[in-house]
């Protein structure tokens, strides 16, 4: 992850057209995300804890979400921004839930956490991301018609 931040940091974006991004994007998400998912979920151990790794899900996912929450309406408050606006970027940071799970893989590498707690922050990890496209969409419909609206506008 520090070598991606570096290299996007480092190489100035006219050195690559877009078609050429497309197409890296393309081959990640195709070939590699698959297999960190695979090894995972091959890491995840339904077994252990029952019912009480689904509570501690649970419990992870109310603080995660809001917390993210609370935190970009006090960020609004402060700057005032739009009516909605805070609870739509509070819902977008749910998606951050792919870095929490790496970060839960290196904790269970260095025998930090355990299995329980592994399975718990996955679990977590999956709803709350899961949970970002039924409610932000909607909200964001009005400003894709609004896009839409000015690009025929220009035509």
């Amino acid at each position: 992850m520090v070598g991606a931040f570096l290299a996007g940091a480092v190489l100035d974006a006219k050195w690559f057209d877009q078609e050429v991004m497309d197409r890296l994007r393309n081959f990640l998400l195709l070939a590699v995300m698959p297999v960190f998912f695979l090894s995972t979920g091959l890491r995840t151990n339904w077994d252990v804890g029952g019912a009480t790794v689904f509570a501690a899900a649970a419990l992870l996912l109310v603080a995660s979400v809001g917390g993210k929450l609370g935190g970009v309406h006090l960020a609004g408050l402060i700057l005032r921004w739009p009516t909605g606006q805070a609870s739509t970027i509070g819902w977008l940071l749910q998606t951050k839930a792919l870095i929490m799970i790496i970060f839960a893989n290196i904790l269970l590498d260095k025998a930090i956490i355990t299995n329980e707690t592994f399975t718990a922050l996955l679990l977590m990890a999956l709803a709350s991301t899961m949970l970002t496209v039924p409610i932000v969409a909607p909200r964001l419909r009005p400003v894709g018609d609004r896009l839409r609206l000015g690009e025929r506008a220009e035509q």
